[in-house]
């Protein structure tokens, strides 16, 4: 265990938090201040207004022990949400483990393209959603927490992603609304879906050994390898897509950064038009509307 210089028994809780997030700093870990209050709290079971009014209350040895554990492991880059076990997304909380990708801010631009769609009483109407490559769930649960009377299908290769989404939707009480298959892209399901959203593997393979150790070493190579070119999951979403999206339905997927030409050009020649592309708060194309061509 790697220890956190000057955290003790009899350390108080103010006190841990700083030098945890001081031991961050000079690590180079980014969110220092972030990571070293969520760690704490998860550690001694407090909540961040908890550990305010704690905050001179002095630590024993059983709890430095266990904040000394935490904070090892995020020295070894090992992302907070991996180490507590959860992810805020759209405002839910979900449950992750290494079976799935930690969710991003940035997917949520996703989230926000299908409910501009789906805006005005479009958002009462009995949506069918399928989600391609679920993993945790992120994108269809926020999407049925806001679209009430909508339905969905979410699919993943893998079997313990599944486990993890479907938990998660019982959790959240939308399993009535929810179904999960395990089958690779959308081969077990049948449409029409008035919406298809997926956030698919899109980190070139050569690239992916040059990816942060937040990502390439904890988060599962099935979420995260498209390929030589990065697209082979886009071309499979495309061709497989067609025959599902119901008329008058929108297709959107992620993009990673500089990808929104490629996607563009394959998805147009398996017969789709693009109907919009919405950035992410950088500025980066990150969600790509399609449509069947007239």
């Amino acid at each position: 265990m790697r220890a956190i210089p000057g955290l003790k028994a009899e350390t108080s809780v103010a006190q841990a938090q700083r030098l945890i997030a001081q031991s961050f700093k000079l690590a180079g870990l980014e969110d220092a201040e972030a990571d070293a209050r969520l760690l704490l709290g998860h550690a001694l079971r407090l909540d961040r207004t908890q550990m305010f009014s704690q905050a001179d209350r002095q630590l024993d040895a059983r709890e430095v022990a266990a904040i000394s554990a935490l904070a090892a492991r995020r020295l070894k880059h090992e992302p907070v949400s991996r180490i507590i076990g959860r992810k805020e997304f759209w405002s839910l909380t979900l449950d992750v483990s290494d079976a799935v990708l930690v969710p991003r801010p940035d997917t949520e631009t996703v989230v926000e393209a299908a409910l501009e769609f789906f805006g005005g009483d479009r958002r009462l109407a009995p949506l069918r959603i399928l989600d391609i490559g679920t993993g945790s769930g992120a994108l269809l649960l926020a999407l049925l927490s806001e679209l009430k009377n909508a339905t969905g299908t979410a699919t993943d290769i893998s079997p313990a992603a599944i486990a993890v989404a479907r938990g998660n939707a019982e959790r959240l009480g939308l399993s009535p609304r929810c179904h999960f298959v395990v089958c690779d892209i959308a081969a077990s399901v049948t449409g029409p879906f008035d919406l298809i959203v997926s956030n698919p593997p899109y980190i070139e393979y050569s690239a992916i050994a040059t990816l942060e150790p937040e990502v390439r070493d904890y988060d599962p190579a099935l979420a995260l390898d498209g390929g030589i070119d990065g697209l082979e999951t886009y071309r499979a979403i495309a061709t497989q897509a067609i025959p599902l999206l119901a008329p008058g339905g929108r297709l959107i997927v992620e993009l990673g950064a500089g990808q929104e030409p490629a996607v563009r050009d394959l998805f147009g020649k398996a017969g789709l038009t693009i109907s919009g592309v919405r950035a992410d708060l950088a500025g980066i194309p990150r969600a790509l509307s399609a449509c069947l061509m007239p």
